[in-house]
């Protein structure tokens, strides 16, 4: 379990690192129903990282994931595919930065987060972490890491479990400084948004090419073995 753990922290690190969640969030936040949208928001993050790795691990449980504790072939393929994909959108990305980020800009819909009611909003953080360019293939490869370690299904839901925890820590840092930091929040909180929105691009963009050569380099090793 500890060497399953090991390998997918790097990939719990890369969902938690999301720029526009954490905007996101900040702005949910700021909404005047904060106290109740923040936790929702959270939520529904939560449960879309579970859900992708419920799949994941169930597929791997049935699809004969590991071999002797090996890795299968089929899991070498998906993580070299999942690596070339993160590591095109992540060259895609960096050319398309703005290269003077005063001038970098949020998505159209975030101007409208004060008027989501509690259902889109959890349906927001869904989206954010289940439908995410970047946290849908990492949590895809960590969840068919675990399954293809030849581990009983408990300490499999046990690892998942820990990779959602690191891969929440983005979202949930900005709702512990909201509750827990008073009428200084605001002005924290205000900070990293700006900073976030400032440098997402350029943030996305070497995560999503560092990451994808992880993945190639380990879609690799496991078809060389």
């Amino acid at each position: 379990m500890g060497h399953a753990v090991g390998d997918v922290l790097g990939l719990a690190a890369g969902v938690a690192v999301s720029p526009l969640p954490i905007v996101a969030i900040i702005l949910v936040l700021a909404t005047p129903r904060g106290r109740l949208n923040g936790p929702l928001f959270v939520l529904g993050w939560v449960l879309g990282l579970a859900a992708l790795g419920a799949i994941m691990l169930a597929v791997g449980g049935t699809g004969g994931a590991s071999t002797h504790k090996h890795p299968a072939t089929w899991v070498g393929a998906l993580k070299l595919a999942l690596g070339a994909l993160l590591a095109l959108f992540g060259a895609r990305q960096w050319r398309r930065r703005p290269h003077d980020t005063s001038q970098a800009q949020l998505p159209k819909w975030m101007a409208a987060i004060d008027r989501f009611t509690p259902v889109k909003i959890l349906g927001l953080g869904l989206l954010l972490s289940a439908a995410n360019l970047k946290n849908a293939p990492l949590t895809i490869a960590a969840g068919v890491s675990i399954s293809s370690a030849g581990l009983p299904v408990p300490q499999q839901i046990g690892t998942f479990a820990i990779f959602v925890v690191i891969a929440s820590l983005g979202v949930l840092a900005p709702l512990v400084v909201y509750l827990s930091m008073g009428e200084r929040a605001e002005s924290i909180l205000g900070d990293w948004r700006d900073r976030a929105a400032r440098h997402s691009a350029a943030v996305m963009a070497v995560l999503l090419f560092v990451l994808g050569l992880k993945l190639l380099g380990d879609g690799i090793s496991i078809l060389a073995a």
